[in-house]
C-alpha cells in the first residue's frame, strides 16, 4: 500500500509514477515543495532533496489511508477564496456553493443573514466578501469550530459576527433577520456514509444528527420565524433525498413559496421557503 518517494527523484517522476489520483498527486506534490502548478512545469527536472522525499513520501501514506487532501494540506478553496480546514470542521464542498448563491440573490441591501452551524466559516464568510454592505453573523455550538471561522474570515477579510451557540439558544429574542441559512447535520444515524471515503475523517457531530437525518433541520425549521423578519427567507442544504421530507416540513410550518433548487449534478440539494 505503500509509496515511498526516493531522494534524487525529479519533479517529472512524481507525476508519472504515482499510486494516487493524478490531482490528488499534483496538489500534495506542490504543497510539499512549495510549487506551484507552472511551477511543477519550469522545474520538472528539479531533484528532491532528502527531506523533501521525506515529507512528500508522508503526505502520500496519509492520503493512501484515506486522509481528505483538504486535510493534509490544511486547506480548501470555496467560492474563489481559500479556507483553513481541520478535523474540527466539514470540508467545504463545491455544491453548496448553490445555497451561497441563491442567499445572495434574496439579501436585500445592507440585509441581515444568519449562518447556522458555520464550521470552517466558508458559507458566512463567502457571503461577506461578496457583500461587504450586509450584517453577517455565524454560530456554531463547537468552540474549535468557531476558532477555525475567525482565523478564515480574518484570511478574507470579511466582517462576520460570531457566536457560540446552540442553534438559536444564544440569540437575543428580539433579533431578527432578512435570511437565514444553514448546512446542518442531516445525514441519518447509522447510513453506511459515514464509514466510507472523506467522511471517515470529518468531525461526526457536523454530518450526522445521531437520528434520522432530519432532526436539525425540524429545529431550524420550527425557530426560524422568532428570527426572520416577514418576507423573510429560510435556505438549508440537505442529503441528496431529502427534498421532498424538508419541503413538507416548510409547507406544514407555513412557510410561502416552497421550493427546492438542484445543484450542478441535477441533485436537489437546497431547500427552502418564505415567511409570510
Amino acid at each position: 500500500m505503500s509509496q515511498h518517494v526516493q531522494a534524487g527523484a525529479t519533479v517529472a517522476s512524481l507525476q508519472q509514477q504515482s499510486r494516487l489520483d493524478a490531482v490528488d498527486n499534483r496538489i500534495l506534490v506542490c504543497h510539499a515543495l512549495g510549487l506551484n502548478r507552472v511551477g511543477l512545469i519550469t522545474q520538472s527536472e528539479r531533484a528532491l532533496s532528502a527531506d523533501e522525499a521525506a515529507r512528500l513520501s508522508e503526505l502520500i501514506e496519509r492520503r493512501l489511508r484515506g486522509e481528505p487532501v483538504a486535510y493534509i494540506i490544511g486547506q480548501r478553496e470555496f467560492y474563489g477564496l481559500a479556507f483553513e480546514v481541520s478535523d474540527a470542521v466539514l470540508i467545504p464542498r463545491p455544491e453548496t456553493e448553490l445555497l451561497v448563491e441563491l442567499a445572495l440573490e434574496r439579501l436585500p441591501p445592507r440585509g441581515r443573514v444568519l449562518d447556522m452551524g458555520t464550521g470552517s466559516g466558508a458559507i458566512a464568510i463567502a457571503l461577506a466578501h461578496s457583500r461587504p454592505d450586509a450584517a453577517v453573523s455565524a454560530l456554531d455550538v463547537s468552540p474549535e469550530a468557531l476558532a477555525v471561522a475567525q482565523r478564515n474570515a480574518a484570511s478574507n477579510q470579511a466582517a462576520v459576527r460570531f457566536l457560540h451557540s446552540s442553534w438559536y439558544a444564544a440569540l437575543d429574542d428580539s433579533e431578527r433577520f432578512e435570511l437565514i441559512v444553514s448546512n446542518p447535520p442531516y445525514i441519518a444515524s447509522g447510513d453506511r456514509h459515514l464509514s466510507e471515503g472523506d467522511l471517515r475523517f470529518e468531525p461526526v457531530g457536523a454530518l450526522t444528527d445521531h437520528a434520522d437525518g432530519l432532526s436539525a433541520l425540524r429545529a431550524i425549521i420550527a425557530g426560524a420565524p422568532r428570527h426572520l423578519l416577514g418576507q423573510g427567507w429560510l435556505l438549508m442544504e440537505h442529503g441528496y433525498d431529502q427534498a421532498a421530507a424538508v419541503r413538507a416540513l416548510l409547507a406544514s410550518a407555513g412557510y410561502l413559496e416552497v421550493q427546492s433548487w438542484q445543484d450542478l449534478a441535477g441533485i436537489e440539494r437546497v431547500t427552502g421557503g418564505r415567511l409570510p
